[in-house]
C-alpha cells in the first residue's frame, strides 16, 4: 500500500467550530476526528508524562474506529513524553500510520496542526497555548461585518479557501492570498495583523493565529463555506 486511502471531504459546521474553539480556549491538547456517521468527536488530552492513548479498530481502544476496515485492531499509540505528545506505530498496523501524508517509522513528536491518517480516518492534533498566558477577553466582544473593510473581508475569504475541500487544511499562505487579490505580500501581512488585533488573537503563537482566525471567521458567519 503506497499511501492512505482517500476520505470523504467534510466542512465543519458553525456549531462544530464553536465547540472546537471552546476546547481550544481551555488550553489543553486535543484530537479532532469524525465518527462513521460524520459526527465530530473531540478528545481532550493531558500533558502528564506517561499518559497513553491507543488507536485501533478494536472497541477497547481509547480511540476506537470499528467502522474503518483498513485500521488494524491495535493500530497506533500516542504517548505523552516530557509534556509533548508523540505517535508511534512500531509495526502494530498492517497499513501504516501517516503524519501529514508521510508514513512514520518509530516514534514521532506531534506539533499543533499535524494530521494523522490511520486507514481511511483523519485525526487532527491541536496544541493550543495555555489559557493562563492569555489576556482576559472582553465579554461579549464580537467582530461584525461592518467592522471590516472590503479588502479585509476578501483576505479572510482567501485565507480560508483551502477549507472548502478539507476541514483539516492549513490556511492559505500569504503569497497565494497576494496573488489572488493582486496585492503585495507586505499588504497581506498588514491586513492580517489588523485582523488578528480585531479578533483579539494577536497574543497567540504565530502558527496558531491563522488557523484560529479562520475558525473564528467561519464560526461567526462573517465568511461562509459556500463563498470559498
Amino acid at each position: 500500500m503506497d499511501g492512505p486511502s482517500p476520505i470523504a471531504a467534510h466542512a465543519a459546521s458553525p456549531a462544530e467550530l464553536r465547540d472546537r474553539i471552546e476546547v481550544e480556549r481551555r488550553g489543553r491538547p486535543f484530537l479532532v476526528l469524525r465518527e462513521d456517521d460524520g459526527a465530530q468527536r473531540l478528545i481532550e488530552l493531558t500533558v502528564e508524562a506517561g499518559d497513553r492513548v491507543s488507536i485501533g479498530r478494536g472497541i477497547q481502544n481509547d480511540v476506537a474506529l470499528p467502522w474503518d476496515t483498513e485500521v488494524s485492531r491495535l493500530h497506533a499509540e500516542l504517548e505523552c513524553i516530557g509534556g509533548e505528545w508523540t505517535v508511534s506505530d512500531d509495526g502494530l498496523s498492517r497499513n501504516g500510520t501517516y503524519v501529514n501524508s508521510m508514513r512514520i517509522s518509530g516514534r514521532q513528536r506531534l506539533r499543533d496542526g499535524d494530521t494523522l491518517r490511520v486507514g481511511r480516518t483523519t485525526i487532527a492534533y491541536r496544541r493550543p497555548e495555555t489559557e493562563d498566558s492569555r489576556p482576559t477577553q472582553i465579554a461579549g466582544a464580537t467582530v461584525q461585518l461592518h467592522d471590516l473593510t472590503p479588502t479585509q473581508r476578501s483576505v479572510l475569504v482567501a485565507l480560508a479557501r483551502p477549507y472548502k475541500v478539507d476541514e483539516f487544511a492549513t490556511p492559505a499562505p500569504n503569497q497565494a492570498i497576494a496573488d489572488e487579490l493582486h496585492l503585495s505580500v507586505d499588504a497581506v501581512k498588514g491586513h492580517l495583523r489588523s485582523l488578528f488585533a480585531r479578533f483579539r488573537i494577536e497574543h497567540l503563537p504565530q502558527n496558531q493565529k491563522r488557523s484560529r482566525l479562520v475558525a473564528e471567521t467561519l464560526q461567526s458567519g462573517l465568511v461562509t463555506v459556500r463563498e470559498l
